[in-house]
């Protein structure tokens, strides 16, 4: 398998044995089954069947679904254990009400803050998505989406703020990969192209406009279809 069944020598070892350069590839490799639905929402998350996919400890993989807890993309549920957050209709509106509230309010700030090396870094970005996007690389292309927020959040000058906007962006990503549509994100794709050109010119008070519709576009392309799932074989999507 890839980097996450490598073997701990790349990183330090923890006090239950596995190495934490393990335990991150493990976290992205969950977190990408996640986003690309090979995990679906309401999937069960087995810790024994977790462990011996990936060859390490119970305890191992206990820390990593409690961080995937925290970001919200797994749910932890007393005596069920771990399975794939499935989010509801108000959590998806919650979130994007609460995205619009927050990255709105930065954007003067931003607008105040960017340089143009900052820009060029956020073009990167954007370009990426549409790239991914291109190629049909959807869970890629809400990846990137999700880091261009960040680091514009980021650009504000406020840690908690940009915090706060990181996990929201977490949150986002599962939302549209569950209830998104292949091939789009829900809003045009030069949307970050013009969103950069406002902050550029130093227009906080229109870059704001912008994200409020740029967000709204992406929340109302949303199509909300709930399925239950089975208990996933671990060993296929993870090739074991």
């Amino acid at each position: 398998m890839d980097e996450s069944r490598r073997g701990a020598s790349a990183g330090g070892r923890g006090k239950d044995g596995d190495g934490a350069a393990r335990h991150e590839a493990i976290h992205r490799a969950i977190s990408e089954a996640i986003i690309e639905q090979r995990l679906k929402p309401g999937a069960r998350l087995r810790e024994d069947a977790l462990a011996e996919v990936f060859g390490v400890s119970r305890t191992g993989i206990r820390k990593i679904l409690q961080r995937l807890a925290l970001e919200r993309m797994v749910t932890l549920t007393p005596r069920r254990g771990a399975s794939v957050t499935r989010p509801t209709v108000e959590e998806a509106r919650e979130v994007f009400a609460a995205r619009r509230l927050v990255e709105c309010g930065l954007m003067p700030c931003a607008a105040a803050n960017i340089s143009p090396a900052e820009a060029g870094a956020l073009r990167d970005l954007a370009r990426r998505e549409h790239e991914a996007l291109r190629s049909g690389k959807q869970s890629t292309a809400i990846k990137l989406s999700a880091m261009f927020h960040e680091r514009l959040a980021q650009l504000a000058g406020n840690a908690t703020l940009a915090e706060f906007v990181a996990g929201l962006c977490s949150r986002s990503s599962l939302i549209l990969a569950v209830y998104g549509h292949p091939g789009h994100l829900g809003c045009e794709s030069h949307d970050h192209s013009e969103l950069l050109r406002l902050l550029e010119a130093g227009n906080g008070e229109r870059a704001a406009i912008f994200m409020r519709r740029h967000l709204k576009a992406i929340e109302a392309s949303l199509s909300v279809v709930e399925e239950l799932e089975d208990a996933p074989d671990l060993h296929t999507i993870f090739g074991a």
